[in-house]
């Protein structure tokens, strides 16, 4: 039950949610982790085996992938990257620009350069912001995750009737 409740958190962060939601989100996460560890922490001191080592390792690449996900999310484009691609957007513009001999019989031609720059410029915008924008990341692999863990509770507890 804590572990799908966790893959529901993890599920839930990557929707578009406002800045309160996400903190909830984060602070839900927090605590079930430390919800699993103690559910876990008990039989692994008492049964030192490589079943249990191989337990605590699992437990331990779950909160380490959402670790990884988290300053993924935290180390954005920065600043002077983005200043570096508007000059260099610019310059060749410019470029174009001054090398067009013909503009009136290839304007569309000379658009073209412009507007590839711009979608770039878009997506890269996008990419970068995983909540916002047109372009969302979906957490298929936690929905996969959460449909198999509720198969199988069901299956080893057909009376419980897992939402």
């Amino acid at each position: 039950d804590l572990l799908l409740q966790y893959v529901d958190q993890r599920i839930q962060f990557y929707s578009k949610q406002s800045p309160e939601k996400i903190q909830e989100i984060r602070n839900n996460t927090d605590r079930l982790q430390i919800a699993l560890w103690n559910e876990i922490l008990p039989t692994v001191k008492a049964q030192s085996t490589p079943a249990m080592a191989l337990v605590a390792s699992g437990m331990n690449d779950v909160i380490n992938a959402q670790g990884y996900v988290q300053a993924a999310w935290w180390n954005r484009i920065p600043f002077t990257a983005w200043a570096l691609m508007a000059a260099i957007a610019i310059c060749a513009n410019l470029l174009v620009g001054f090398g067009a001999r013909n503009f009136e019989k290839n304007v569309g031609l000379f658009m073209i350069f412009p507007f590839v720059i711009s979608v770039s410029f878009f997506l890269i915008s996008d990419i970068d912001s995983p909540r916002g924008g047109v372009i969302r990341i979906e957490a298929r692999n936690l929905v996969a995750l959460k449909n198999n863990l509720t198969q199988q509770m069901e299956k080893a507890h057909p009376s419980v009737g897992i939402k």
